[in-house]
């Protein structure tokens, strides 16, 4: 059993929360009164450094947990697990995208459509090293690190997964939650069955890097105006779900 880990069940979800909610006070105050305009990166950086302070004393016991990440998973079965979760995502985006686009321009239900722009400059490339290097980490401390292990402490342990991947998923835009609650639960079930944080981290740090790849080498939007991709990309994601569902089936079982 890692120590680690052992230790980052320790923290208060009160302590938290109240991080949590003080970041998001602060960011949304300074934008209120135009002090200066921040990322919601900044909120994540400020989660991610509580961590790194209640953590500090571990760092030994961090080095042995991500020297053992490969001993109850191979690195081949997590890669497999986050293209599958790629393709579903894209598969629900098509859903969504079809949805919303087949409600009318002035239903107040319009505001849902995703925006697919690119940011530029200095914001763009904040928010894409907050996408891949810092999102990660502080989205698994907090969603599988102390969420889901405070729910398994009240409620059975597949109600735990299911609450706490459907909080993760709340976070994400209309064309996003079906798929990143899917992915929620692939996480929790990798960290439950390796009681190693690390392996959800590095799942989710190469999901991040796959799918911010792909939509940057897309210049030409081929994903969703190419009525061929968009075949290929549906009938994968069919596929994906099956698999997916297949593994969060026989793992549901085994916690």
């Amino acid at each position: 059993m890692s120590s680690f880990n052992e230790n980052l069940k320790k923290i208060s979800l009160t302590e938290v929360l109240v991080i949590v909610i003080f970041s998001y006070m602060l960011f949304f105050g300074l934008r209120f009164f135009q002090i200066v305009s921040l990322d919601n990166a900044v909120v994540s950086l400020i989660v991610l450094l509580f961590f790194i302070f209640k953590l500090k004393d571990f760092t030994s016991e961090l080095k042995l947990d991500a020297s053992n990440i490969f001993s109850l998973i191979s690195f081949r079965e997590i890669l497999v697990i986050v293209v599958l979760n790629i393709f579903f995502s894209y598969g629900m985006l098509y859903l969504s995208d079809y949805i919303l686009h087949s409600i009318p321009p002035e239903s107040y239900l319009s505001f849902l459509i995703p925006s697919k722009s690119i940011g530029n400059g200095f914001a763009g490339i904040l928010s894409l090293i907050s996408v891949i290097l810092i999102s990660p980490p502080v989205e698994e401390l907090l969603f599988r690190g102390i969420f889901l292990n405070k729910m398994k402490m009240i409620v059975p342990v597949m109600f735990a997964v299911l609450i706490s991947s459907l909080l993760f998923a709340s976070l994400h835009s209309f064309g996003g939650i079906l798929s990143a609650f899917v992915f929620g639960i692939c996480m929790a079930l990798l960290y439950l069955k390796t009681d190693n944080i690390l392996v959800p981290i590095l799942a989710h740090f190469i999901n991040n890097l796959l799918s911010e790849a792909v939509y940057y080498l897309d210049y030409q939007n081929l994903l969703f105006t190419n009525d061929i991709v968009m075949a290929v990309m549906s009938g994968l994601a069919i596929v994906s779900f099956i698999v997916l569902f297949k593994f969060i089936k026989s793992n549901l079982k085994n916690i």
